[in-house]
């Protein structure tokens, strides 16, 4: 029974990280994506959507390798400010691309930035 719980906890909170992660990009970007994709803007949309899957690898490192609740909390959220910073530097290096006016290829990059950062970063997080 307790290993029904365990997961139960795990998956709850990793959820719950996962999309205040998502929120946390929202916020802390200049480009409201969401407005975007409202909007119909495909590129948005595939940014959002890299961010989502990036932030996945991140938390799910953080579960596979924590020890505890707390363990996963602590590294599930160092992993999410990580993701964030990395992809803050990411977009002074793409400075001359704007997903706001962007055509598919923008939004193309921005999902294979975001997924290979998360990938990185989960990566950091086993020990």
């Amino acid at each position: 029974m307790k290993l029904f719980l365990d997961f139960f906890a795990y998956a709850g909170i990793g959820v719950v990280i996962l999309f205040a992660g998502l929120v946390m990009f929202e916020i802390t970007t200049k480009t409201k994506e969401f407005e975007l994709i409202g909007k119909g803007n495909q590129a948005a949309a595939m940014s959002i959507g890299g961010k989502l899957l990036g932030l996945a690898f991140v938390l799910g490192s953080a579960i596979a390798n924590s020890v505890s609740l707390t363990d996963m909390l602590i590294w599930g959220a160092v992993g999410i400010a990580a993701q964030i910073i990395f992809f803050y530097l990411a977009e002074l290096v793409t400075l001359r691309f704007s997903i706001k006016n962007a055509i598919e290829a923008v939004g193309i990059m921005a999902l294979l930035l975001s997924l290979s950062v998360g990938w990185l970063l989960a990566q950091c997080l086993t020990y």
